[in-house]
């Protein structure tokens, strides 16, 4: 495995990130999940590859991602081995702070998180969204005052526009407040729009990406029109705009990955995972695991170098399009 900063910081992180988005209970996320006792041989490989970043969220499995996590954390690991990341902004009740970025909601889902993972700190806390409902300076300080109280270490952003971060990161700067060290982004071979404004001012604000989604949905991973996986089928074909999440256009980007794939003698996640990791601003991808050759591939993604001419043939049929998700209710 190798090791990486998160960004400018001085938090080091493994260059492959564990999403755990797919584990729950009870089929709460959906039929494509993992409860405990399927999850653990991916937690124990984790763990022996030397993925020491895992990320969650307390709206996953409706808090149950994040008990399965911090239990898997006992088991198999020690705290202090691993980088504990997890979210907050989407509904976990219908009280005031139940959502959304307010004082109270930070302050009330921080704890929620720290109980249902068992620790008495986050290492990175992140907001799943930008809330227009609540005045930026008051999520900022907020997020500040759990970081000085020691329950939170870092503080990260996920999926909104450019000038939502920036204005976001300005206001902690202009007041002494902590600032964000990372951004979760939708960023793959078929959906690059945060090239044009997000990442340049991530690098300009030494902040790391850690984008998910970096094998979009599994589109990027085998033949144009093969069948889909069982969480492939479970995923909506929009957001919740409307917005399309793949194109036709996009079986051109598909087509390379697979030629590519072919001539190098490796599976086509392995070349579209060495994309996204070959982008400066890329701290770690994040890999949502279920089964064991997820992570082969993607460990063996750090070792594949594209050459000029690959590259080319991989962006060159992109197609612009709408960024997906900033305005989603979901919390994905």
């Amino acid at each position: 495995m190798d090791y990486t900063r998160l960004g400018t910081s001085g938090m080091k992180i493994s260059r492959i990130a564990l999403g755990c988005m797919s584990f729950a209970s009870g089929g709460r996320q959906g039929a494509w999940t993992l409860d405990a006792e399927a999850a653990e041989p991916i937690f124990r490989q984790a763990v022996e590859l030397g993925i020491t970043f895992w990320d969650t969220a307390n709206i996953y499995g409706n808090g149950t991602s994040e008990e399965i996590t911090g239990e898997a954390i006992r088991k198999y690991t020690r705290r202090e081995d691993v980088v504990l990341a997890t979210k907050l902004f989407s509904p976990m009740g219908t009280g005031p702070g139940g959502s959304g970025l307010s004082r109270r909601a930070v302050f009330e889902q921080v704890d929620a998180s720290l109980e249902r993972l068992g620790t008495d700190y986050i290492d990175l806390y992140q907001i799943h969204r930008f809330d227009p409902n609540t005045p930026v300076e008051e999520t900022m300080e907020a997020l500040h005052d759990v970081v000085k109280a020691g329950k939170v270490r870092y503080i990260g952003a996920s999926s909104m526009w450019a000038w939502q971060f920036s204005k976001m990161q300005y206001t902690a700067e202009l007041h002494g407040w902590t600032r964000f060290v990372s951004m979760q982004d939708q960023y793959n071979l078929v959906a690059r729009e945060e090239e044009r404004e997000m990442y340049p001012l991530l690098a300009d604000q030494g902040v790391g990406a850690i984008p998910w989604s970096p094998l979009a949905a599994g589109l990027v991973t085998r033949p144009w029109g093969q069948a889909s996986t069982t969480r492939g089928k479970a995923n909506p074909s929009t957001d919740s705009s409307g917005t399309p999440l793949w194109l036709k256009t996009d079986q051109g980007t598909v087509d390379a990955v697979q030629a590519i794939a072919e001539a190098r003698g490796i599976p086509m996640a392995q070349v579209a995972l060495a994309w996204v990791l070959r982008n400066p601003v890329v701290s770690a991808p994040i890999v949502g695991a279920t089964k064991p050759h997820h992570f082969t591939d993607a460990v063996a993604a750090l070792d594949v170098t594209l050459t000029d001419d690959e590259v080319t043939a991989l962006e060159e049929h992109y197609t612009p399009r709408k960024p997906t998700y900033y305005g989603s209710k979901s919390g994905y």
